[in-house]
């Protein structure tokens, strides 16, 4: 990509903020963002955990590893994703998370769409936690060695759109878009931002609040204090001072 894709510019904020704030709005349990060893990141919000790999150029298993290590016995199951899916939404995510809870013997739910599976948008107990080191102890990196010793629910496009918030937001599975070459960078920010309603202002496509207006706000009944807080398609914003606003286009 020419950079580190967790600072890489995301409609004013970046793309490791808009991932950890993507995921934070669904689960319950510690954030963890997993860099490099000495690798720089750009400024988060308070609570995001950060660790290192253990080792370097390792992919992304070891990656697993050492957010499952950092989480410990402090939740039962993780969601996985990279920084390089600016699209992921809430929707996708919280369908992902209740297809591995629907069944206790599971191990991983994974996505399966556009052609690929998808084990950086996928959901693990954090029980595997000995396969994941096994197969880095054999030096087999892929994620597909971590899969064959897991019991494993696959999410095709017909399961994942069965999901009503799924077929209401992320209809086309956009979320499981990731960037790995500049053009496909340029060719997802050159996308419209999300749709979003204001209440008193109508629709506007922002991808941050701070794009949206200012003032103090809430995003769906929550509030939100950071202007570098990710919206989504179908958020609802309330300002409590409103200044300003783009319209949708």
């Amino acid at each position: 990509m020419g950079a580190p894709k967790a600072t890489l510019d995301w409609h004013g904020s970046t793309l490791v903020r808009r991932a950890v704030g993507i995921v934070g709005r669904v689960v319950d349990g510690p954030l963890i963002v997993v860099r490099a060893a000495g690798q720089d990141l750009p400024a988060l919000p308070d609570g995001i955990e950060v660790v290192q790999d253990a080792r370097d150029a390792r992919g992304p298993v070891q990656g697993i590893a050492a957010g499952l290590d950092a989480i410990g016995d402090r939740a039962d199951a993780a969601f996985v994703c990279g920084v390089d899916a600016p699209l992921l939404h809430p929707a996708l995510i919280a369908a992902v998370i209740a297809a591995l809870a629907s069944d206790e013997e599971l191990d991983v739910a994974l996505p399966v769409a556009h052609g690929f599976s998808h084990p950086l948008a996928a959901a693990y107990r954090t029980t595997v936690g000995p396969h994941v080191r096994d197969v880095l102890e054999r030096n087999m990196l892929g994620t597909r060695a971590l899969l064959d010793r897991c019991r494993v629910l696959r999410l095709d496009a017909a399961a994942l759109g069965a999901d009503p918030h799924v077929a209401e937001h992320d209809p086309q599975l956009d979320s499981l878009l990731n960037l790995n070459e500049p053009a496909e960078y340029e060719a997802a920010r050159a996308r419209p931002a999300p749709l979003v309603t204001v209440v008193g202002a109508g629709d506007v496509r922002a991808a941050t609040l701070l794009a949206a207006g200012e003032g103090t706000a809430t995003i769906n009944g929550q509030p939100v204090s950071d202007p570098g807080e990710p919206l989504v398609a179908g958020d609802v914003l309330a300002f409590a001072m409103q200044r300003r606003y783009r319209p949708a286009s």
